[in-house]
């Protein structure tokens, strides 16, 4: 006679099969159970034709990493536990000792941060490039470049460059590229295929693409998730072997929280998008406002690359960022985010809340090659789901203390 405990344990009874319902179910595991000896050492954690251990996959995890493959228009793709891992990951997947990587001047601060101490320490050199300028990123490629990170729009200046023409650029000379597509979601244009509207083929796309699925695939501020999507079966599973080396797992819950947002991306992003044209545009014309950055609107810089990428009626995340006239200081900037009241103060972006933080840019690009010239301190805007109207109210009770 067992006891209890082991009864409760190696209870025989199993649930019937055919259970089905809109959203997936919830499987979490650090072990898997295997039928036998045999079972366990055939069974190929590569490939989503089994499971072994809880970091290479669960039925859960698959469904998700299969769904962001169609989003982002990919044969493959990984979950990892942010969008920083994402790109970590790719770096350490792809670079050694000797290496050299290209980063855009207006990257996400934490990619060029990572190249400027842990890569250096490791012997990996970086330079940063001028994404407006292909001739720029042209100069700079050499015979130690191995990677080249794209990124559009740039982080907080909103600059969005010709992408089409820097992968091009990449490819003739067999240099891996990857985008970081965050902004667009993988529904504002295909990272694999940038040709659109261009005198580029569509084998100017990127040859991975990562994306914080903490932004607009999550939707909720609450979730921290990356996903390193890849077309290429050799390069997928160089990148899957570093995954599995480093260790990256993400938490069935969480992925549970993105897999049910997915099915809301598409209404979510084009609502986030019509609200953040409308205040936009509404800024463009407010006196205390030198430049509104935004790739949808002309005059910002790349609008018209955006464009030719996205279309006339394209799609556009819900950023952007208001460069304040030079009389304002610093300090004055500030105060104006602390009158703010719907717009919260917060780092992120993609959720339901408005959020709203200023930059000191100038410590945050080459001095060398000058890609920020604005003399006026900048905010960047999240726009969430509020209505639009109330948003509108908020800014110009900010901006009327602002004087």
């Amino acid at each position: 006679m067992t006891l209890k405990s082991t009864d409760l344990i190696h209870h025989p009874y199993k649930p019937p099969a055919g259970f089905d319902s809109p959203q997936p179910g919830v499987y979490k595991a650090s072990t898997i159970i295997f039928p036998n000896v045999a079972a366990l050492r055939a069974r190929d954690w590569k490939h989503k034709t089994g499971y072994t251990y809880g970091l290479h996959g669960t039925p859960t995890t698959f469904a998700l990493e299969e769904r962001i493959a169609t989003l982002e228009g990919a044969k493959h793709c990984l979950l990892v536990p942010s969008g920083l891992a994402a790109i970590a990951c790719v770096d350490f997947s792809l670079l050694s000792s000797g290496d050299e990587v290209l980063l855009p001047d207006n990257a996400y601060g934490p990619n060029r941060t990572l190249a400027e101490n842990e890569l250096r320490q490791w012997g990996i050199t970086h330079q940063r490039y001028d994404p407006m300028d292909p001739a720029d990123l042209e100069r700079r490629l050499g015979p130690r470049t191995r990677l080249v990170w794209l990124e559009a729009p740039g982080s907080v200046t909103m600059e969005f460059p010709p992408l089409a023409h820097l992968a091009h650029l990449c490819r003739q000379r067999g240099i891996t590229t990857a985008l970081d597509n965050t902004w667009g979601a993988g529904l504002a244009f295909n990272g694999f295929d940038l040709g659109r509207g261009d005198r580029f083929t569509p084998t100017s796309g990127a040859d991975i693409v990562v994306q914080a699925l903490t932004k607009y695939p999550s939707g909720g501020g609450d979730v921290l998730m990356g996903s390193i999507a890849t077309r290429d079966e050799a390069l997928h599973v160089r990148l899957k072997f570093t995954h599995m080396r480093i260790g990256f797992g993400v938490g069935g819950n969480d992925v549970e929280a993105v897999l049910r947002s997915l099915a809301s991306l598409p209404l979510r992003y084009q609502a986030h998008d019509a609200a953040a044209r409308s205040l936009a545009r509404w800024l463009q014309q407010q006196p205390q406002v030198a430049q509104v950055l935004h790739p949808a609107l002309e005059g910002s810089p790349g609008h018209e690359h955006w464009r030719a990428l996205c279309g006339d009626d394209g799609q556009a995340a819900g950023l952007f960022s208001v460069v304040f006239h030079e009389r304002y200081s610093p300090a004055q900037v500030d105060a104006f985010c602390d009158a703010l009241q719907l717009f919260r103060i917060g780092y992120s972006w993609g959720g339901p809340v408005s959020l709203v933080v200023p930059y000191d840019l100038p410590s945050m690009r080459s001095a060398e090659l000058g890609t920020w010239k604005h003399r006026g301190v900048l905010a960047r805007f999240s726009v969430g789901l509020e209505h639009a109207a109330d948003l509108q109210a908020d800014l110009e009770q900010a901006l009327a203390a602002l004087g």
